[in-house]
């Protein structure tokens, strides 16, 4: 079976920190520790997993091979990194030969041109209940890095190119001899890559990309829901030495309605009514995202009543049809109250408690149980 993506098994972004990648592996040690799932066989398999991923991407040399070769770059029967730190042997040189020619790196005396994909970014869209609801197109603006022009990402000055590095002879690595015992380290002349620029571009400073902006049109299904993400490939950061670029993650949220609340597909409403039209029933007028609609109120209708009104929610993504409306009304009790209106209510509650149980029968219920519970 093919193993998993390592970032994908620990839940997080391809630029993840250090300290996020140590986070997500202590969340998932903590939930997949075998001694805290006797009964679940699959826990012990989840924990090796997520402590392989962490044991490759906690490792500055691991994780920079992982990205560049996948799987294949850490595994030990391919003269991967995860040989014992040895270094990555005729396999990444086959490999570094392969994408120097896709994306024109290329050998160049003895040296080594590591290409790297651009990194995934995330922007955070805030959008109304009602484009998310019908769908929109809008423009976002966003940092990225780009590839310098002066330079065409190579980092070297204009009519200048990087030469192999003299202190690695352009293998990246070079090895001390300690008495008995050789120790491979990364050049630090040349971090690794195998060339050095002599004269760096003064545009970018010999990084080869730039800090810019760029704006981008962003389509918004209908039905898009709260934590949704839409995918724009190739508008991440820009590759590294020729690299492909990274994706653009768009994440999706709605702002605050005034009306309605959205539960997936359903929305919610509060509706006020009155004490008359609880009591003796009525029509009302209540707002819809396509419009007013009309709701009958029954009477004797008790605050807190629910009235569904169907297909008058949202129609998800993933769904087949709309949701619902559900109205929720409230009784509203009378404020301001005139000495007539108080003189007529007061004359009200005194007839109503000639009958209290056939006018107030949650009342009488309610002493009842009261009774029951103290025993009287």
């Amino acid at each position: 079976m093919a193993k998993r993506d390592f970032y994908e098994i620990l839940g997080i972004n391809r630029d993840a920190s250090d300290e996020e990648i140590k986070k997500a592996y202590r969340k998932l040690a903590m939930k997949f520790h075998p001694d805290r799932n006797p009964d679940n066989p699959k826990a012990e398999e989840q924990f090796k997993e997520a402590k392989e991923a962490y044991e490759i991407l906690s490792d500055s040399q691991k994780r920079a091979a992982y990205d560049q070769y996948g799987h294949a770059g850490v595994d030990p029967s391919m003269g991967g990194a995860g040989a014992g730190g040895a270094g990555m042997g005729g396999f990444a040189d086959a490999f570094s030969d392969i994408f120097g020619d896709i994306f024109g790196g290329g050998r160049g005396g003895g040296g080594r041109t590591n290409v790297y994909r651009g990194a995934d970014l995330r922007y955070n869209l805030e959008t109304s209940l009602e484009d998310a609801a019908r769908g929109t197109e809008t423009r976002i603006r966003i940092p990225t890095m780009e590839e310098c022009e002066p330079c065409g990402g190579t980092g070297a000055k204009k009519g200048t190119e990087a030469k192999t590095c003299p202190t690695c002879g352009g293998h990246g690595q070079v090895r001390m001899q300690q008495g008995f015992f050789s120790i491979q380290q990364t050049c630090p002349k040349c971090h690794g890559t195998g060339r050095y620029i002599p004269t760096p571009c003064p545009s970018c400073h010999g990084a080869g990309r730039t800090k810019t902006h760029k704006t981008l049109s962003v389509k918004i299904p209908a039905g898009i829901d709260e934590g949704d993400r839409i995918r724009l490939s190739g508008e991440g950061e820009h590759g590294v030495n020729g690299g492909p670029a990274g994706d653009l993650y768009v994440q999706i949220h709605i702002r605050e309605h005034p009306v309605f609340q959205r539960d997936h597909d359903d929305l919610h409403c509060e509706m006020p009514i009155s004490f008359t039209t609880a009591a003796l029933g009525g029509e009302i007028e209540i707002p819809t995202l396509d419009g007013a609609a009309r709701l009958k109120i029954p009477t004797e209708t008790q605050s807190g009543k629910v009235f569904r009104l169907r297909g008058k929610g949202i129609k998800g993504i993933r769904s087949v049809g709309r949701g619902d409306l559900m109205c929720h009304v409230m009784v509203e009790t009378p404020v301001n109250l005139t000495d007539r209106q108080k003189e007529l209510l007061r004359e009200f509650e005194s007839i109503s408690q000639e009958h209290a149980e056939r006018h107030n029968p949650r009342a009488k219920g309610w002493m009842d149980k009261v009774k029951d519970f103290f025993g009287s």
